[in-house]
């Protein structure tokens, strides 16, 4: 073998389907590349260049990237970098980009800084004056989002909600009202009091959509309203996989009525639990919310006058 081929061999370079595809040099700086959420084959060709030739490829789990290097024959260095290291690795990461290096950051799967804390070598990298380029691919988020079957014009990414259910609630009663698609990531094994809590605050009737394993073999996606929903999942054996709960804004076509004086008349007729899902229905607002203004309507006027 001549020296021209083994400088040739010598390249950085990726292979497709038995082919290998040279990549073009980096220039200095933070890239950003989203990877497969499940199927390999969503990987971008931009995205294999890119950790291709880079000098460093900083990952969350070594063992979960080398299935995509070994995948397309990538042979950069890997680096772990995560939540219980990035103190101690982040500065590594500045260092060989102050050195002129190219450096690679990605996430077990799917596009980094979503619902991660990448957030923050990124930041330092911009401070620092070092270039932060984003290869875009694939998302969970996005890919749930365009399957859902809601409205896409305006939403709110929400990543995992808390794991406490009193925190949860609160959470959802802040955003419930919000005029936008909600997305949120759950574990499987608290989907089902997830979706009992959406039920409560957000409204049985809210349209909704659970997608589980997105791009994989057993991709699921299972639409309806909140309560439908939860019904199904609540009396399914078990649930595996990751999984993307999308709920619809709440309903436009509300009915502007005075709160007081609908409670007023529905707890002359009805106990208050009756009378604020009564109002709540009516006026498109959160039952909770309502059945929190009938308690004090009630203890007001069963007081002194």
């Amino acid at each position: 073998m001549s020296d021209r081929d083994n400088t040739a061999e010598s390249r950085p370079a990726y292979w497709i389907d038995g082919t290998r595809l040279e990549a073009p040099r980096l220039e200095p700086g933070l890239y950003i590349v989203a990877t497969p959420i499940g199927n390999l084959g969503d990987m971008t060709l931009r995205g294999l260049a890119t950790l291709a030739a880079a000098d460093a490829v900083a990952c969350e789990d070594t063992r979960t990237t080398r299935v995509l290097f070994e995948r397309f024959g990538l042979r950069s260095r890997l680096v772990a970098y995560h939540e219980h290291n990035a103190d101690k690795m982040r500065p590594r990461i500045l260092d060989m980009l102050a050195e002129g290096k190219a450096v690679a950051l990605v996430s077990d799967a799917g596009t980094p800084l979503v619902s991660d804390p990448g957030y923050r070598l990124v930041a330092e990298a911009a401070a620092a004056g070092h270039a932060v380029v984003p290869i875009p691919g694939a998302s969970a988020m996005l890919a749930a989002l365009v399957t859902a079957g809601l409205p896409t014009d305006t939403f709110l990414f929400l990543g995992f909600l808390p794991v406490k259910a009193g925190q949860r609630r609160r959470r959802l009663e802040e955003i419930g009202r919000i005029p936008a698609t909600l997305v949120v990531y759950e574990a499987p094994h608290r989907l089902v009091e997830c979706l009992a809590d959406m039920v409560e605050i957000l409204g049985v009737d809210r349209p909704a959509t659970v997608a589980r394993e997105l791009t994989k073999r057993f991709e699921t996606v299972r639409r309806g309203t909140l309560g439908t929903l939860h019904d199904e999942f609540a009396a399914a054996d078990a649930i595996r996989g990751e999984i993307v709960v999308v709920v619809g804004p709440p309903a436009t076509a509300t009915v502007e009525i005075d709160i007081d004086a609908a409670l007023a008349e529905a707890l002359s007729r009805l106990s208050v639990k009756d009378a604020a899902e009564e109002v709540a229905k009516i006026a498109g607002k959160p039952r909770r919310e309502v059945y929190a203004r009938a308690l004090e309507l009630k203890k007001a006027g069963d007081g002194p006058r």
